[in-house]
């Protein structure tokens, strides 16, 4: 039988912490083929997300993957985050949380995908799989995206209502 891995575990006993102590548990990711987040945000193959009760709708963290429903620019988008490609996990406001080491990536290891066939019983759930040409759905809010930017905004004049009918 292989060992089990403790990460999976890990993972849920430090967002349980954040939430206990009044902390926003974010979740640092490293994004790849098997990975469903908005790819607009992802900086240098890798993603920040604010994972707390209040920016994730249907959290699940389950020793495979951590998957949940949020909004980006309010969109809804729908997350898979397989937990081999999680990089740490950590309160956003004094940073205490865990690193993990991702040598290999869940698409670096998944089996060649099934060729495609007939639909499984209803006691399957169903999985979720990219659409050529479409970026992948995601659902989740992030209150914190990093920005190559360092400019700060310009402020311009008075601001302006724009009615349209």
């Amino acid at each position: 039988m292989p060992d089990i891995s403790t990460k999976p575990y890990l993972l849920r006993a430090i967002y349980e912490w954040c939430t206990d102590s009044g902390y926003t548990p974010y979740l640092a990711v490293k994004v790849d083929a098997a990975t469903t987040v908005p790819m607009e945000y992802v900086k240098k193959g890798e993603i920040i997300l604010n994972i707390s009760y209040g920016a994730t709708s249907g959290l699940k963290m389950d020793n495979d993957a951590i998957t949940f429903r949020a909004r980006f620019n309010g969109v809804s988008r729908e997350l898979y985050i397989p937990v081999q490609n999680v990089l740490a996990i950590y309160a956003n406001e004094n940073g205490q949380g865990m690193a993990f080491d991702v040598s290999t990536t869940a698409a670096e290891t998944a089996p060649p995908p099934a060729p495609v066939s007939a639909p499984e019983p209803a006691s399957v759930a169903p999985g979720l799989s990219a659409v050529p040409g479409k970026t992948a759905p995601s659902l989740t809010e992030v209150s914190h995206v990093p920005d190559d930017n360092d400019e700060p905004p310009k402020k311009g004049g008075r601001p302006t209502l724009t009615r349209i009918k």
